[in-house]
């Protein structure tokens, strides 16, 4: 194989490689590996129903609900 063959192999292989960069980069690229990891992390997530809210839940949240800061009325009109 002479050298104008080989020079010609190197350019061919170039161009594929060029032209499939972008398809690369869909499948194997920074944003390809994001969206792995925001649909392994979605996998985790369930939906919690009103069956399945618990008195713990409910007193929780009316704890939480009671610690929020409170505006008396003649403060409003300051």
């Amino acid at each position: 194989m002479s050298w104008p063959w080989l020079v010609l192999l190197v350019l061919a292989a170039a161009l594929a490689v060029g032209v499939e960069m972008p398809r690369l980069e869909r499948r194997y690229g920074a944003a390809a590996r994001r969206d792995r990891e925001r649909q392994r992390r979605k996998k985790q997530l369930r939906v919690v129903t009103p069956d399945d809210e618990s008195e713990e839940f409910i007193r929780s949240v009316q704890k939480d609900l009671d610690s929020l800061p409170t505006i008396e009325e003649r403060d409003r009109k300051t």
